[in-house]
């Protein structure tokens, strides 16, 4: 993807950085299929912190606009595709305990959350994000980064946090035939 910066330019370094790691990240769930298990969890252990924080810097408040919208645009067979690749990939491990779930205050059983099935959420935010920008002025992508911001700030924050402690786990307890 090529984007124009100007010293006009209303896109800067932060918006570019979340636009390459979104790209990075997209690619990186695309390929999972042909993917080891250690080196791609190692790979998600890098990436999602830099999105984290590259999300987080997006400074898009004066860019504000109540009908900043993001069209989903990836077809549910190729977000199940991507899901089932990492589920695959993690096995058992795919599998884990979610603590901060707002309904756990009233549950005597604990609830289980799905890496892939989070990762596949965040994968869906970012296919549709670069998807929607693709060859668009900077205005319109201004509004689809306005958009993920505040999806950002409202949901997906939350599912990177809980995805990158399990993943984490998935890292740091693997056995050694794994690594």
């Amino acid at each position: 993807m090529y984007l124009m910066t100007t010293q006009s330019s209303l896109l800067n370094n932060n918006t570019l950085a979340f636009i390459a790691l979104s790209n990075e990240y997209c690619q990186a769930l695309e390929s999972a299929r042909e993917s080891e298990r250690i080196p791609f969890v190692e790979n998600m252990l890098r990436l999602l912190p830099r999105i984290y924080i590259s999300a987080t810097d997006l400074q898009l408040n004066q860019f504000l606009a109540e009908d900043a919208y993001l069209e989903g645009r990836l077809d549910e067979d190729f977000y199940d595709s991507v899901r089932r690749s990492v589920e695959n990939l993690l096995g058992p491990d795919d599998t884990y305990l979610e603590v901060f779930e707002e309904d756990m205050k009233y549950s005597d059983t604990p609830i289980a959350a799905s890496v892939s099935e989070g990762l596949a959420d965040i994968f869906q935010v970012m296919y549709n994000l670069l998807d929607a920008i693709r060859d668009m002025p900077e205005e319109v992508v201004l509004s689809a980064l306005v958009a993920v911001k505040d999806d950002f700030e409202s949901y997906w924050s939350r599912v990177l946090c809980n995805v990158l402690r399990a993943l984490n786990h998935i890292r740091y307890t693997s056995t050694t035939a794994d690594e």
